[in-house]
C-alpha cells in the first residue's frame, strides 16, 4: 500500500512539475522605444544614486568622475537611439542582444 500511495505521490509531483498549459502569457511585446526609455530612466536613477553617494562621501574625485562619465556617455547613446527612432516611425519589437553583457 505504501508503494502505491508513494508512486502516485511522485507520479503527481512529475505531473505538476512539467506539465505545460497550452496557452502560456508572456506578456506585453516590448518594443525597441519602450526598452530604451526604460534604460534611459535606470541610467538616470543610476545618476541620481551615484551623485547621493559622492556628496555622502563614499567616492574619491577620480572614481566619481569615471562612473559619472561613463554613465553620461550611455545616457548621451541613449537619447540618441531614441530620437533616431522617434524620426524614423520605426517602433519593432526588441530583441535582446545575442552577447553576453553587451551595450546598448
Amino acid at each position: 500500500m505504501t508503494i502505491i500511495i508513494c508512486g502516485l505521490v511522485t507520479l503527481g509531483a512529475f505531473f505538476y512539475v512539467f506539465y505545460v498549459p497550452g496557452h502560456i502569457y508572456t506578456g506585453p511585446v516590448k518594443t525597441r522605444l519602450a526598452y530604451l526609455r526604460e534604460r534611459k530612466e535606470a541610467v538616470e536613477d543610476n545618476l541620481r544614486d551615484l551623485n547621493f553617494e559622492y556628496n555622502a562621501g563614499k567616492f574619491p574625485d577620480s572614481d566619481y568622475e569615471d562612473m559619472k562619465n561613463s554613465l553620461l556617455d550611455e545616457a548621451a547613446a541613449i537619447l540618441a537611439e531614441i530620437a533616431r527612432l522617434e524620426q524614423t516611425g520605426a517602433n519593432t519589437p526588441y530583441a535582446p542582444p545575442d552577447q553576453k553583457g553587451a551595450r546598448v
